[in-house]
């Protein structure tokens, strides 16, 4: 057995990498929307069960349609290394194809551009499901003693790959780059398939292919009735499961950032747990059969335990906190799921691939309920609880005919259960008076007070109130050679430099990519009303960097902040210099893009180098700004004109030049600076672009396939640029 334990583990660190890499290469393609990547992971999951089901008939035992298994399964891992090469070049003519489709928030988009995700993703993820029963079939005839419970060990050798699926290609990445990383996937790929080629050469089918059914196989031949209660089981844990991976991301994100580590964390221990829960049932099958009645009350108690692990009130560290809250829950399921299907198929393909492909339709259904269904009018805590629920029940039907000492233990588990519930608390309870929006994107919290007011999403710090972001508006519009006509900020935030940029009285359009930033304008600033109702006002709800691929609007300046910190995850595709070529486009001649990088340590000179090589690959003109916790970019297709303070001070219109020093300290004695004075502290530190790169001269430019700013790890433990 140990062969196929190698294959699929090395398939299942395969199937992870090229969904982590696939997902990436089509919010690039397709935008960083919430839709786009649910659409995404959703069709990706449908190709698994799709590809299990049909698998599961090909590989189904019948009397004259013997076949080397083996050896189609040696094909199908050749084929899916192939989809390396092949699915980054369909993502691309599908973006070209639906370039001038329409906005990118439409349905309609939406829908063509789901459409052409699924015609890309299906047939490589069908072949990735169709692998498991495709090995069960193949363990069928060759080692037809281990055939009963063939699934659960293919299952936990998937898994066991998974997990290093989650962090090895992470440093990959950092390496090699995407097209890098899938190639390395498709190497190993090419190993499975010739080693399976090589055994299947070695170890020939014992059975002939008109006696290939083993005697415990003929006997399901003509089974009966369809086993529903186990299907209905399978398909629930993986709606709950999945439903609950969408809350804990939220949950999780205050302690652990919004860094692509921070996600590896939580899908590692997910998937540890898992492979622990599935291996403790391959010891435990040996002996028995039926499950102990309580474990699906226990189930339920495991599931709501993440609100007393990511209440704000419990002092725990942050793996603490994701190890205590997810794993539980999740080795239960590890241990579940392997029996359910093994229970269900007898080491049938047929019928553990209709098993396999009705858990995989549970996990396609619970990030959809969760994300859209739920999370948008409950909180995390609730929703948590209620995708428990279903469990609550399944425990408390099967203890109707328990003996009174396991009731009294499930009344023991419902009272801790709700204990548990009751003492949690939901991160935004740790801002009395604070207001609080939910969407299908994120939970957004307004708080503070004067100019301590902060923004918050998914608990993290985006932005506070600060003179900063009035300079990313009043910068550029007051060092262009004319008089801007509007301009276009990506990124909203607070608001701010949305405002500012209005106060020279010229058409502005916001683009936000979470819908409840925007509603929150108001709490921020006491105009915000007046300012929204203009005509000259716009506020889209879209990926930024979509809307400028296909807006047919020009600007004469286009400002961006990206969220921070420098190293969030995503936010390379508004620090790439593909973004920057799209910008270019969508600038008049003369016309400024303005890029605050933030930064405080000399650690990030990698990240601000790789972002200025960028830039100055993008447009021939760059000018650099160092403030206080960050970089001011000015960027152009002509030069931009070096200018006394007092010449660009005198180039504001008077409410502009109000609102540039609204919040500026005052004086000694009591007076305000003025507009020119911020322009002379911002002048006298201008830095060249040739510096920030030669603070690390190695570093590639930042680009879609390279986002040097996410990938950090490496250099960070090594010093490696």
């Amino acid at each position: 057995m140990n062969p196929y334990f190698i294959f699929f583990f090395l398939s299942g660190f395969c199937s992870v990498l090229y969904e982590l890499i696939w997902l990436r290469l089509a919010m690039a393609q397709f935008g960083v929307t919430t839709a786009m990547v649910s659409i995404v992971l959703s069709v990706f999951m449908a190709g698994l069960g799709l590809g299990s089901w049909v698998g599961g008939r090909v590989a189904a035992p019948k009397r004259g349609s013997g076949f080397a298994a083996l050896r189609l399964y040696a094909g199908i891992e050749l084929l899916i290394g192939i989809s390396s090469l092949i699915v980054p070049r369909c993502f691309g003519w599908g973006r070209t194809l639906l370039e001038h489709y329409g906005p990118t928030s439409s349905a309609e988009y939406y829908c063509a551009a789901g459409l052409w995700v699924a015609l890309t993703l299906i047939p490589w993820c069908g072949l990735m499901g169709a692998t498991l029963p495709i090995g069960m079939r193949a363990i069928a005839q060759t080692i037809p003693a281990e055939s009963r419970r063939s699934f659960s060990y293919l299952y936990m050798a998937n898994v066991a790959g998974a997990v290093v699926g989650t962090d090895l290609p992470l440093f990959l990445i950092e390496l090699l780059g995407f097209r890098g990383t899938l190639r390395i996937g498709a190497v190993c790929n090419g190993l499975i398939a010739i080693s399976a080629f090589v055994l299947a050469m070695k170890r020939p089918p014992i059975l002939q292919p008109t006696e290939d059914m083993t005697p415990a196989m003929a006997g399901l031949a003509s089974e009966g009735p369809t086993d529903w209660k186990t299907l209905g089981l399978l398909f629930l844990s993986g709606l709950t499961c999945m439903g609950m991976e969408v809350a804990w991301v939220r949950s999780y994100t205050p302690y652990f950032g919004t860094v692509v580590y921070a996600f590896a964390s939580l899908l590692g221990v997910y998937l540890l747990a898992t492979f622990l829960g599935s291996a403790v049932y391959r010891r435990w099958s040996i002996y028995r059969v039926s499950e102990p009645r309580l474990i699906w009350t226990l189930l339920a108690t495991c599931a709501v335990v993440p609100v007393i692990a990511t209440s704000p009130i419990v002092h725990m560290s942050p793996m603490q906190r994701l190890v205590i809250g997810i794993s539980p829950f999740t080795g239960l399921l590890g241990f579940l799921t392997p029996l359910l299907v093994d229970r269900f198929s007898l080491g049938r393909p047929d019928r553990a691939g209709l098993a396999y492909a009705t858990n995989v339709a549970g996990c396609i259904l619970g990030p959809l309920l969760a994300g859209f269904g739920l999370l948008p009018f409950l909180s995390e805590r609730w929703t948590l609880v209620l995708l428990s629920l279903p469990w609550l029940i399944v425990g408390a039907a099967t203890l109707r005919a328990s003996q009174n000492h396991q009731r009294y233990t499930a009344f023991g588990l419902w009272a801790v259960a709700a204990v548990l519930v009751a003492a949690g608390r939901g991160y935004e309870d740790a801002y009395p008076g604070s207001q609080v929006r939910r969407d299908s994107t994120a939970t957004v919290i307004a708080a503070g007070s004067g100019m301590e007011k902060e923004l918050l999403v998914n608990g993290f710090g985006m932005t506070n109130l600060t003179p900063i972001t009035k300079v990313m508006a009043h910068l550029p519009l007051a060092s262009l050679d004319r008089s801007p006509q509007n301009a276009l900020v990506i990124c909203f935030g607070m608001g701010t430099t949305f405002r500012s940029l209005r106060s020279w009285d010229i058409p502005v359009t916001a683009v936000e990519l979470v819908p409840s930033v925007p509603k929150l304008f108001g709490y921020y600033h006491a105009d915000a009303a007046t300012i929204l109702a203009s005509p000259l006002s716009h506020v889209v709800i879209d990926d930024g960097r979509r809307y400028l691929e296909r807006t047919p609007d020009s600007y004469d300046v286009i400002t961006i902040d990206p969220p921070p910190p420098l190293q969030a995850a995503g936010s390379s595709l508004l620090y790439s210099r593909e973004f920057y070529e799209v910008a270019r486009q969508r600038l008049r001649p003369g016309g400024i893009l303005q890029q605050w990088i933030p930064t405080s340590s000399e650690e990030d000179a990698v990240d601000v180098a790789a972002v200025a090589r960028s830039l100055r690959d993008s447009f021939p003109y760059v000018r650099a700004f160092p403030e206080e916790f960050g970089i001011h970019f000015l960027a152009s297709d002509r030069p931009i004109v070096a200018q006394s303070a007092e010449h660009l001070a005198q180039k504001m219109p008077a409410a502009a030049a109000t609102d540039f020093v609204e919040w500026d300290p005052p004086s000694p004695d009591g007076a305000r600076g003025g507009a020119e004075d911020r322009f002379s502290d911002l002048l006298k530190g201008e830095l060249t672009v040739d510096s920030l790169i030669a603070k690390s001269p190695v570093t590639p430019a930042l680009t879609d396939d390279r986002p040097v700013n996410e990938y950090y790890v490496l250099r960070a433990r090594f010093g490696a640029h």
